[in-house]
């Protein structure tokens, strides 16, 4: 048994079928992307919507729900890049790959946690499609910024400069993997290099902290 198995065995029905939900609207996200609406999250998962709702509270309970999951999958994946054994710059460039490949290889889940409803109608379909991407990208740059601050040796007033810098790199992978997805002006390897090749300046001359798991 595997530990998915035994994470599942070790829910209750009432989480169990939580998981079974957000895994049906999985499925339509990936299908529909920001087209993605309540009715077709209800009828992917064999339910009416009032029951959806008493799941999820309402449709923002819902949406909150897959943002979270798809932001704890990316943070994981992100964490064991920066853990990887391997040296600061070849740890810097697997970091940005790992967003980056994230977002090109779910498109769709992308566009509906990140873009804003294009068209009025889709609104009433049942979500309010990217209004709420500033807070995962807050979380985001939160979470980096502790990572930061754990491993590089910034001097004083280190943990607002790591803060900082969290910020700015998940901003800079934001702004930029969103361009390089809708345009694909050059290859992903392209991107991480001349992203890597920006942060590097002082980021190459900083120490690890002392005892720490390195940067």
């Amino acid at each position: 048994m595997d530990i998915a198995d035994r994470t599942t065995d070790q829910q209750t029905p009432a989480e169990q079928r939580r998981r079974e939900l957000l895994e049906a609207a999985d499925r339509v996200v990936l299908r529909d992307g920001p087209q993605a609406s309540m009715n077709a999250i209800a009828a992917e998962a064999g339910i009416t919507k009032p029951i959806l709702y008493r799941h999820f509270g309402d449709k923002g309970g819902l949406y909150r729900a897959l943002a979270t999951r798809h932001t704890d999958a990316l943070l994981a994946s992100l964490r064991a890049s920066l853990d990887a054994p391997a040296d600061r710059r070849r740890r810097v460039e697997s970091t940005l790959d790992t967003y980056l490949a994230s977002i090109e290889a779910m498109p769709q889940v992308y566009r509906f946690l990140m873009h804003p409803a294009e068209e009025p109608h889709q609104a009433e379909q049942g979500f309010d499609v990217g209004r709420h991407s500033a807070p995962l990208l807050r979380r985001m740059g939160e979470e980096l910024g502790q990572v930061i601050a754990e491993r590089v040796d910034l001097g004083p007033a280190a943990e607002a400069q790591a803060r900082i810098w969290g910020h700015g790199i998940v901003g800079m992978m934001h702004a930029a993997g969103d361009w390089w997805l809708g345009e694909r002006p050059c290859s992903r390897a392209e991107l991480v290099k001349s992203l890597a090749d920006l942060l590097w300046g002082r980021l190459a001359e900083a120490d690890d902290l002392p005892g720490g798991p390195g940067f």
